[in-house]
C-alpha cells in the first residue's frame, strides 16, 4: 500500500536558519507516509489505542526520545532534552471514529472504525517533526515534549493525561502546540484570533415511564411522549432563550425506546449535545437542558425524575493571541503569506484547551499559552477543478467525520511536518 510520494518543496520563503533543518524532510517523509498508511489501515477507538500507542512509542524511541507509556490510559509521552532553553510541547491524538470508511483507498480501514477526522495525519506529522528535530539537535536548544493523547473523540483523554501528572512528571511547558486537518486546500494553514472551536457539553438522558399495553394507555405513563416533548422543547431553548447574536447549537443525536408497536415502554433514552462559543452561554444552555427535561417529565406524570448524566464537557478553544501571531509569522516565513489564512469560529469541539488555563483545576498551572492551527487537506488539483466560490467549494468536499474524508497525503503531510517544526523553532531555534 502506498499513499504516494512527491518532490519535497518546503516553500518559497524559508527562513534561512530553518532551511538546514528542513533539508532532511525528504528522508523523513517516506517513513512518515508509511506510518500514516499503517495507522489509517489499523484505526482504534477511544480507549482502545494499544497498537497505535505502541507504534508511536517505537517511533519516538528510535528517534532518541525518552518514552513513557500508559499515561492517562494509552497515552504516550516522548521527551527530547537538548540543553538549556524553552520547553515546547506538541500534542497529537490517537483515536479513530466508530464508522465504516467509504474512501475507496487501497489502505482503507476494513472494519466499522475509521480515521475520519485526520488523527492519523496528525500523528504522522508529529512523528515526522519529532524525527527532524532529533536529527538537528546541533541547531537548537531546549526540550521538546511530544504528547500522544488517547480518547480525544470522547473528550476524556486530555483530562486523563493531565490528571495522571503530565506536567508534574514531564515538566511545565512554555507553550503547547497542536494542529488539525480540515478541508481547505492542501498546503494551506489557517490561524484564528478569538474562539476557534466551540465548547460543548454532552448528556445521556433517561426518561422513566410506566410500561403497559398500547390498548390501555391510561394505565401507563408513556416515556416516548415525554421524551418527544422534551426534544421539541429543547430546540426552543436555542431560538427563544439565546440572543440572536449568540452562537449556539443543540443536537439530539440519539433517541432509543421500546421494542414493539403494541407496547408502551418503561423508559426512553436520549443523547444530547450543546455547543457554544462562550463558556457563559454554554453554562446557561446546559442548565436549560436539565430544566426542560425535568419539567416535561413532571408534566407527563413520570413516576421518577429523569436521569441526566454529563458524559463529556470541553472548553472553548481560544488560542493565545500573542502566541498565535508568533507561530503564524513562522509559518509565513516558511511558506509565504499566500498560503496562510484566517480561520473563522467553528462548532467542532476539542479537549485541547485543558492543556492551558481551562485545565488549571486539573493540572494546577496557569498562564500556559496554547497555539492551534488548521491544516488544509484537499489536493490543489481537486480544489481548482471544483466549481464555485471558496465557500461553495468547502461544502462540496467530505468534511471531518464523513466516511469519505480522505486527505491528500502527498501534499498535506509535508506541510504538517513543516508547520510543526517551524512552530517549535520559534521557541527553541538558535
Amino acid at each position: 500500500m502506498n499513499a504516494g510520494t512527491h518532490a519535497v518543496d518546503p516553500g518559497p520563503a524559508v527562513a534561512p536558519a530553518l532551511a538546514p533543518v528542513l533539508s532532511g524532510l525528504g528522508e523523513v517523509l517516506r517513513p512518515a507516509v508509511a506510518l500514516y498508511v499503517d495507522l489509517h489501515h489499523h484505526p482504534e477507538l477511544s480507549g482502545e489505542e494499544r497498537r497505535t500507542a505502541g507504534a508511536l512509542a517505537k517511533w519516538l524511541g528510535d528517534a532518541g526520545y525518552e518514552v513513557t507509556g500508559s499515561v492517562g490510559g494509552h497515552g504516550v509521552v516522548g521527551v527530547l532534552r537538548n540543553g538549556e532553553g524553552p520547553r515546547v510541547m506538541i500534542r497529537t491524538e490517537l483515536d479513530a471514529l466508530p464508522l465504516t470508511e467509504r474512501t475507496g483507498l487501497p489502505y482503507a480501514s476494513e472494519g466499522p472504525v475509521a480515521h475520519a477526522c485526520g488523527h492519523d495525519l496528525h500523528m504522522a506529522a508529529a512523528m515526522g517533526a519529532a524525527s527532524l528535530l532529533a536529527r538537528t539537535r546541533d541547531r537548537w536548544s531546549g526540550t521538546v515534549v511530544v504528547v500522544c493523547q488517547p480518547a480525544e473523540e470522547t473528550l476524556t483523554g486530555a483530562r486523563a493525561m493531565l490528571a495522571d501528572g503530565l506536567y508534574e512528571r514531564f515538566g511545565r511547558p512554555d507553550v503547547v502546540m497542536a494542529q488539525h486537518a480540515v478541508p481547505l486546500p492542501a498546503g494551506m494553514i489557517a490561524h484564528g484570533y478569538g474562539p476557534m472551536l466551540a465548547g460543548s457539553a454532552g448528556f445521556e438522558i433517561t426518561v422513566h415511564g410506566r410500561g403497559g399495553h398500547a390498548g390501555t394507555p391510561h394505565l401507563a405513563v408513556d416515556p416516548v411522549l415525554a421524551a418527544s416533548a422534551a426534544v421539541v422543547r429543547l430546540q426552543g431553548a436555542v431560538s427563544r432563550e439565546c440572543a440572536p447574536g449568540e452562537h449556539v447549537t443543540l443536537n439530539v443525536g440519539a433517541f432509543h425506546a421500546g421494542t414493539a408497536g403494541n407496547l408502551i415502554p418503561d423508559r426512553a433514552d436520549l443523547s444530547v449535545t450543546v455547543r457554544a462559543l462562550s463558556e457563559s452561554t454554554l453554562d446557561r444552555m446546559t442548565e436549560a437542558v436539565r430544566r426542560i427535561v425535568r419539567a416535561e417529565c413532571a408534566a407527563s406524570g413520570c413516576p421518577r425524575d429523569p436521569e441526566l448524566r454529563t458524559v463529556a464537557r470541553s472548553p472553548v478553544t481560544h488560542p493565545d493571541p500573542e502566541t498565535t501571531g508568533r507561530v503564524r509569522a513562522a509559518h509565513e516565513s516558511l511558506y509565504g503569506p499566500h498560503r496562510i489564512s484566517l480561520w473563522p469560529p467553528s462548532f467542532a469541539t476539542e479537549d485541547y484547551p485543558l492543556y492551558g488555563d481551562a485545565g488549571t483545576a486539573i493540572h494546577g498551572q496557569s498562564g500556559i499559552p496554547l497555539a492551534y492551527w488548521m491544516l488544509g487537506t484537499i489536493s490543489p488539483k481537486t480544489w481548482s477543478e471544483t466549481p464555485g466560490t471558496p465557500a461553495e467549494k468547502l461544502t462540496a468536499f467530505p468534511p471531518n467525520h464523513s466516511p469519505e474524508f480522505a486527505p491528500d497525503v502527498k501534499t498535506t503531510l509535508p506541510t504538517g511536518i513543516g508547520a510543526l517544526v517551524s512552530g517549535v523553532w520559534g521557541w527553541v531555534g538558535n
